[in-house]
């Protein structure tokens, strides 16, 4: 039996079937990403007492955003071709405090045993021309399926909480703009840009003043009772040897 354009109902059904295990893998392989940084999150939060994240969101693109793309970039219309070129078909963004927090966190990931770091970019160090900053990460991770094992890519986004907030109203206003943004209003969002990086070193060294203040306190803790003593201990002595 055919239908229109020639298809065999054998062809289209078999297209169908790798259509869906190739979304699969980057669906699974954004499972597999999150759960990591949750483990790593959580176990940063049992021996430092402080979790250095604050957000952490998905996202996979729609088959419409990856044709588009396709399209806009001139790329082969293959599975394979969209597989090696488009690299943030599933992508992680991670919302931290602070600035030392996310390269803390992309050393943490990038340490993973099964994770290998494809791209790197800094845009924090070398932030873009119209201001925004994150940084970057393209990760290949394997995808274990039923016949096979697929090396799929991530994209991970690591940014603090104030150059998240530039970022999206800098998407909204191009949005509503459709692109087309008066000059003074880029010249506007550069300036919110180099005002949300002072926050942000501003926030680092307050963050820094109230660790070292913690550890001075920690410090005179251990010089008042002894290691092998809590407070309480210390004090049931002073009690049983009135």
């Amino acid at each position: 039996m055919k239908i229109d354009h020639g298809f065999d109902m054998k062809e289209l059904k078999a297209l169908k079937v790798e259509l869906t295990r190739f979304m699969m893998a980057y669906k699974f392989a954004l499972d597999e990403m999150s759960t990591k940084i949750n483990i790593l999150k959580d176990e940063f939060n049992y021996i430092h007492d402080y979790n250095p994240i604050e957000h952490i969101k998905s996202r996979l693109k729609s088959p419409e955003s990856i044709v588009k793309k396709v399209y806009r970039k001139g790329y082969d219309f293959s599975l394979a071709a969209i597989k090696d070129n488009i690299r943030d078909i599933a992508g992680i963004r991670i919302t931290c405090s602070f600035i030392s927090d996310i390269y803390e966190l992309s050393k943490m990931i990038a340490n993973q045993k099964d994770v290998r770091v494809v791209d790197y970019k800094d845009y924090i160090k070398n932030p873009k021309p119209n201001g925004y900053q994150s940084l970057h990460l393209i990760l290949e991770i394997p995808i274990f399926m039923s016949d096979r094992e697929e090396l799929t890519f991530v994209e991970v986004q690591i940014r603090t909480i104030a150059m998240d907030f530039w970022a999206s109203l800098e998407h909204k206003i191009y949005y509503k703009y459709n692109k087309e943004v008066p000059q003074h209003m880029i010249q506007e969002l550069k300036d919110a840009a180099t005002m949300a990086g002072q926050l942000d070193r501003k926030m680092e060294q307050l963050h820094k003043d109230i660790s070292a203040f913690k550890q001075a306190e920690s410090e005179k803790e251990q010089l008042l009772f002894p290691k092998d003593q809590t407070p309480f201990s210390f004090l049931e002595t002073i009690v049983n040897k009135l």
